[in-house]
């Protein structure tokens, strides 16, 4: 049995960077759900409700790969209040044949945090106007931070507009954001006004009742939910699926049982509802126009994490190799 690697997050944070190879990687594993033969299987969660916690077990094994993931992912929502992040995790990877574990990467859920951010990217590329200038971002977590960033790799943002429970938590976000993208940042007192002035809106919150309704839609919008990702939560209203002139999710399934779709009970929005991998492939049309409102649910998948631990591996192996060949 080989010798298994290491990895923590300080080293793992020398060799990636939220860039477009990245956020191609991604796109590949939408695109790998639609094209390829992908061994999936349900979410597990663990709930941890005495602490407003939960622990997500996710993994893929994608035809041909020589090598795949199995990820566990936390989410602890009163992190904060102990000076903590909310989300925290781990990654291995395993090979493909013979089952024998190649790396562990102990990054402390920064990978999670990465590939979600691309997956955002990869929807916003895929969906929103090309011409889109204002971000709408609802959050203020390490999520929406990366989230923006990584829209700023794919889109040419200039304005921002963000809102937060904790206005003091916004208004630091502001000031993060506008030093490190350079990039006007405003914070606005609603949802709603954040809504109405952006091109693009990305939701990042673990809410459990909808924050953005339909009456505040306008042509040319593109949202993009982050949040819903177990039974009991919900960003959206069911109303704002069915006024949509596209709903995309990752998978229509899983979007069923844990995102936007759960709580929708129009069968033509379910029927009608599009898996990003279907538009990354070429077989379904994206935004065909810049009229139309566009909504992308995103639950995150095991594909994802298969394609961003075997990506930061050959990063870590090839970075190994050129230290070597110095030494």
């Amino acid at each position: 049995m080989g010798t298994i690697r290491l990895y923590e997050r300080d080293r793992i944070e020398r060799v990636i960077r939220l860039d477009t190879t990245l956020i191609d990687k991604v796109e590949g594993a939408f695109t790998d759900l639609t094209t390829k033969q992908v061994t999936m299987p349900p979410i597990m969660r663990i709930d941890v409700p005495a602490n407003n916690g939960e622990v997500d077990i996710k993994s893929a094994y994608i035809e041909g790969l020589d090598s795949f993931a199995v990820k566990l992912s936390s989410g602890f929502f009163d992190n904060p209040k102990r000076g903590l992040p909310s989300a925290n995790g781990m990654m291995i990877l395993l090979s493909a044949e013979t089952g024998e574990p190649l790396a562990v990467f102990a990054d402390n859920g920064l990978l999670t945090d990465l590939r979600t951010a691309a997956a955002g990217a990869v929807a916003a590329r895929s969906l929103s106007r090309e011409d889109s200038r204002t971000a709408g971002i609802i959050g203020t977590g390490s999520q929406a931070r990366y989230q923006l960033e990584a829209l700023t790799t794919v889109r040419a943002i200039e304005q921002v507009y963000v809102f937060g429970r904790n206005e003091e938590k916004a208004e630091l976000y502001k000031r993060e954001m506008e030093t490190k993208l350079g990039i006007a940042v405003k914070v606005m007192t609603t949802v709603r006004e954040v809504v109405e002035n952006s091109d693009i809106v990305v939701t990042t919150t673990p809410a459990d009742e909808p924050i953005i309704h339909s009456e505040w839609l306008h042509k040319g919008l593109h949202i993009t939910a982050m949040g819903s990702d177990a039974e009991h939560k919900q960003e959206l209203s069911p109303e704002v699926l069915e006024t949509a002139d596209l709903f995309v999710c990752d998978v229509v399934s899983q979007s069923e049982r844990l995102g936007e779709l759960r709580a929708c009970s129009n069968q033509k929005v379910i029927n009608s509802a599009v898996e990003l991998g279907q538009i990354t492939s070429g077989s379904k049309d994206g935004r065909i126009s810049n009229d139309q409102v566009t909504i992308c649910d995103l639950t995150g998948t095991g594909a994802q994490d298969t394609a961003i631990a075997r990506y930061v591996y050959q990063l870590l192996v090839n970075r190994e190799d050129e230290n070597h060949e110095r030494s």
